[in-house]
């Protein structure tokens, strides 16, 4: 299994147990979905529960509903508006450039401009996103960002490939 990590904060965002697809080469996108979790009781990473045994039946009393990557993964809800958004992901942007020029300098100007076309798209449809950072609420790390399938009810979460790093489990 891989767990990919963000490159600043080091916190763990996302796993190849969820399904993931790679876009344009700029981006991952992460399904997720909402599932009952029961204090103390381990939440749905994306393994088949047939193969573990099937689901036991939670209890109504302290149940509670969650984004099955949210909660593997620590993640934590913060707010952004368009220009607040916008400052962000300058700042961010830098440090993924200067991270490349670093690492990998053949790669800075796709990510260049595949960037720029997402953060387009993401700006002109904010307010469709929410935002979560890693566990370690760092500033500087990597905001994933959640949205909706076209039908309105399958969320998905959009992280920035060169953001991050696979490491293998």
């Amino acid at each position: 299994m891989l767990v990919f990590n963000d490159i600043i904060s080091g916190d763990e965002l996302f796993s190849d147990a969820y399904p993931l697809k790679e876009i344009n080469d700029i981006v991952y996108e992460v399904d997720c979905k909402l599932v009952q979790v029961k204090e103390g009781v381990d939440v749905d990473i994306g393994a088949n529960p047939s193969a573990e045994g099937g689901d036991d039946d939670l209890d109504e009393a302290g149940v509670s509903t969650v984004n099955n990557v949210v909660h593997s993964f620590g993640l934590q809800s913060t707010q952004f508006d368009k220009k607040t958004y916008m400052t962000y992901i300058k700042g961010y942007m830098k440090s993924i450039e200067k991270h490349l020029k670093e690492e990998n300098p053949d790669r800075v100007d796709k990510f260049k401009a595949g960037a720029s076309a997402v953060i387009k798209k993401i700006l002109g449809n904010i307010k469709d996103y929410e935002f979560y950072t890693g566990g370690s609420m760092n500033p500087d790390g990597m905001v994933a960002l959640l949205n909706y399938r076209e039908d309105g009810i399958t969320p998905y979460f959009t992280f920035f490939k060169d953001g991050v790093k696979a490491i293998k489990c």
